[in-house]
C-alpha cells in the first residue's frame, strides 16, 4: 500500500524526511541552505524542525521503532 494511505507509513516517511535533511544540513549545510523557497524549501524546513526539535524528533523516531517491531 503506498504511504499516502497508512498513515503509520507517512508518519515514517516525515521522520526519515527531517533526520536525513538535519543530517545532510549538519554534513554540508550549502546543499540545504540555498532553496529555502519553493519545493526544495520543504527540504529546509525539514532539516530546520530537525535541529530545533531534536529530543521529540528523536522520541518520535524510537517510538516509531518500537511500534513498527511489535507489529
Amino acid at each position: 500500500m503506498s504511504a499516502l494511505f497508512n498513515f503509520q507509513s507517512l508518519l515514517l516517511v516525515i521522520l526519515l524526511m527531517i533526520c536525513t535533511c538535519t543530517y545532510v544540513r549538519s554534513i554540508g549545510p550549502r546543499l540545504i541552505d540555498r532553496n529555502k523557497e519553493g519545493f526544495l524549501g520543504l527540504f529546509f524546513m525539514s532539516a530546520r524542525i530537525g535541529e530545533r526539535l531534536s529530543p521529540y524528533v528523536a522520541l518520535s523516531c524510537v517510538a516509531m521503532a518500537v511500534t513498527i517491531l511489535t507489529q
